[in-house]
């Protein structure tokens, strides 16, 4: 019965390998899983991604075929595992779903294509199933011993998971390549030291280990969330190559959806790329360039709706906890960022732990490598990726406990509620209030100064407005437009600011270099928003006007 369904599946997906007798046994759920999960991703829209395959295959033998791959949620970790694990399976032939991907036009492809014997393991999974989550470790070591014994039953008998690999390999004279999926899940989600203690030793007798790990394994594939370089015990891990959000080096362009990946997909479901762009894009990498998480855009395409999808995957409480966190400059960094502009971040002080975040920069680094956060390698900064990022960071601090920040955003949601009743008043006080907050030097020095208030004065607006600074018009330029996304009724808005000078002087300024003209291909109403601060009274002025 198990060698027919096994018989059925091969055939479903594709693909059929003839098998002697002595290896009839050799599928199971995490060894030689097979190809049927490549299979059902390529049956949807898929984004070829083979070109991994060939970076995975130089280390294949080599000194450095412990490779480990750090990315957020969402970012395909688990497509890669699969499409590995159907390359390499030898319990299945694989040709006909790599036929039309590039990899099949590499050099190597038939070199390693279903050439060898795979552990495939999904830890996220093993620790669901695992009836005492405080006995995974033992439930994974003897899962994968009795699965190994069922297809392997001649193989010499060994009690421990190392011995019956070793076994196993001497038995079949073909070497494992192992892909482990949510490698960090135990360190993520469980607090017991005991447990990854455990997890820990079993890592070190694996990979540590160099003659078992040498005749073993052929490469080992390993994936989490969070990096491994800084364990405590890191030893156990230290001889995997990382490749990070921080750095990911030859993997860049696997990181997720390049600029090509995505303008190819808008053009096939006939989309617009620069507002995709705006929402999605913001990862950018030396090697790579633009990179967009593929969930994302993936879930906007096929629903054709820009919204915040990737955020919506994970719960918006733990981006609240890490930014109420009391440390000396989050704040400063925060509203640095939401306002546009990166913040300076050291990476090394990060210990890739959950339980050790005791500085702004180690939280920054952590947010970095949970895809809050994009970060250049080259000036070493940090800042917000996109729209949709800037959206949840807005949703968390409304409902933190960070009240400088809360009181941020509540002034700019009432401000802009102002400006599109017309309340004069109400904006001048949210403009004052905004400043209040210390998002700006205590005393004006000029209309700059004041401009970097009223970035954030109107903070709120992103979730409608694109903001364009000094945008040009006929005679001059304008201080701020923020003009209203394709989705919105919203009139745009023209912002003129004055230092010490009449609030007429501002609207007269607009009336007079003709801003209003710049927008005509927008179509819709234009509000004349002039703003001055009199640095005698200390008071702001407002002026709309309709146009």
């Amino acid at each position: 019965t198990r060698i027919n369904f096994f018989i059925t599946s091969l055939l479903s997906s594709g693909g059929f390998f003839f098998l002697s007798g002595k290896e009839a046994n050799l599928v199971g759920l995490y060894v030689n899983p097979g190809n049927q999960g490549f299979a059902a991703i390529r049956k949807g829209t898929y984004v070829d991604k083979s070109g991994l395959i060939s970076l995975v295959n130089r280390t294949l033998g080599t000194a450095g075929k412990l490779t480990c791959i750090s990315r957020p949620r969402r970012f395909g970790k688990s497509f890669a595992a699969q499409m590995l694990t159907a390359y390499y399976d030898r319990s299945c032939d694989s040709r006909s779903l790599f036929a039309d991907l590039a990899i099949a036009n590499a050099p190597d492809f038939e070199t390693h294509r279903n050439r060898y014997d795979v552990l495939c393991v999904d830890m996220t999974g093993i620790l669901a199933d695992a009836p005492d989550k405080l006995q995974v470790v033992s439930f994974l070591k003897d899962t994968l011993v009795q699965e190994l014994r069922r297809c392997w039953p001649d193989a010499e008998r060994e009690e421990t998971l190392t011995g019956t690999l070793y076994q196993t390999v001497r038995h079949t004279g073909v070497p494992f390549v192992c892909i482990i999926d949510e490698w960090d899940v135990l360190f993520r989600e469980m607090d017991d030291m005991r447990v990854q203690e455990e997890y820990i030793e079993l890592l070190r007798a694996l990979f540590k280990n160099i003659n078992l790990t040498n005749q073993v394994f052929a490469g080992v594939y390993m994936t989490g969330i969070l990096p491994i370089r800084k364990y405590r015990h890191q030893s156990a891990v230290s001889d995997f190559q990382e490749y990070t959000m921080v750095d990911p080096s030859i993997y860049a362009e696997y990181v997720g959806f390049t600029e090509a990946d995505v303008r190819s997909l808008c053009g096939q479901y006939g989309a617009d790329f620069e507002e995709l762009k705006k929402w999605y894009d913001g990862y950018v990498f030396p090697q790579a360039g633009s990179i967009y998480n593929p969930s994302s855009v993936m879930k906007a395409l096929e629903r054709r709706s820009l919204q915040s999808y990737w955020v919506a995957t994970t719960a918006y409480d733990s981006l609240r906890v890490y930014i109420d966190m009391d440390f000396e400059g989050v704040q400063e960094a925060i509203i640095s960022m939401l306002g546009g502009s990166p913040c300076k971040v050291d990476t090394y002080l990060f210990e890739n732990d959950l339980q050790h975040i005791d500085s702004r920069d180690a939280m920054l680094t952590l947010l970095i490598h949970l895809g809050y956060l994009s970060y250049d390698l080259e000036k070493s900064e940090a800042s917000i990726p996109n729209e949709e990022i800037r959206r949840e960071f807005i949703r968390s601090i409304r409902h933190g406990k960070r009240e400088e920040l809360a009181a941020l955003v509540r002034n700019s949601d009432s401000l802009l509620r102002a400006v599109l009743e017309g309340d004069e008043a109400r904006v001048a006080e949210a403009v004052a209030g905004v400043h209040e907050t210390g998002v700006a030097p205590l005393y004006y020095n000029d209309e700059q100064s004041l401009r970097y208030v009223i970035r954030f004065a109107f903070l709120s607006a992103v979730d409608e407005y694109v903001r364009i600074e000094e945008l040009p018009s006929g005679r001059g330029y304008a201080d701020v437009v923020y003009l209203p996304k394709k989705q919105s009724a919203l009139p745009a808005l023209v912002v003129e600011l004055k230092w010490d000078k009449p609030v007429e002087a501002a609207i007269d300024q607009i009336r007079d270099r003709r801003y209003p003209s710049v927008l005509e291909q927008y179509g819709g109403e234009v509000v004349l928003v002039g703003i001055t601060y009199n640095a005698a009274t200390k008071e702001h002025v407002c002026r709309l006007e309709r146009v």
